[in-house]
């Protein structure tokens, strides 16, 4: 919802996950360490046209409910570019 309405703004948006770029960029420090991190770090822009992105895997980025155990770590966040 915190981005919604800024999305609502553009005919279009480009969004990227952020994955192995945000975790090389912005280490964690945790302690006690956590069983499971589930980062998720999103850039966006709007645009008035379409525009024609590869599709990223983002299956390292969102463990599923069943590979996440005991203390669980989410980190949820992100920004528009320009």
């Amino acid at each position: 919802m915190y981005w919604l309405p800024q999305l609502e703004e553009n005919p279009y948006n480009v969004i990227s996950f952020q994955t192995e770029t945000y975790e090389n960029v912005a280490k964690l420090h945790v302690d006690p360490l956590p069983d499971t991190v589930v980062r998720v770090n999103m850039l966006f822009y709007g645009t008035d046209e379409y525009v024609e992105i590869e599709a990223q895997d983002l299956t390292s980025m969102n463990p599923s409910l069943s590979e996440r155990e005991g203390f669980v770590l989410v980190e949820w966040g992100g920004g528009k570019l320009g």
